[in-house]
């Protein structure tokens, strides 16, 4: 027989949560890394820093976001902890990075 009063197992979701959005930001950091060796390998110029420079911010973004999402989720379950905010920012950020990598590669 279960007791009622003993606090739910909330298992491992935060962790998962913040494991996820910092995965999350590395990728962005690394992309941002790939980009600028190949601009110093090729003659791409100022504009081809562009899309390193971009993906860093996109990379400090969502590690910010990593950092807020793990301090909500941190709160009791009664709390707001959904993110469809910051799902739409770094989705938009993740296109918007496609199209400026993928514009600098046919310029």
């Amino acid at each position: 027989m279960s007791d009622l009063s003993a606090p739910s197992d909330r298992g491992l979701q935060a962790e998962r949560t913040a494991l996820s959005w910092s995965r999350t930001s590395f990728a962005f950091l690394v992309n941002g890394a790939l980009l600028m060796v190949r601009n110093l390998h090729g003659s791409g110029g100022p504009a081809g820093v562009f899309p390193a420079v971009l993906a860093g911010v996109v990379a400090l973004v969502t590690y910010g976001i990593s950092v807020q999402r793990q301090r909500i989720l941190q709160r009791p379950i009664g709390a707001r902890i959904t993110a469809r905010r910051p799902i739409y920012i770094v989705g938009t950020a993740s296109m918007v990075l496609i199209v400026v990598t993928t514009i600098g590669q046919l310029v």
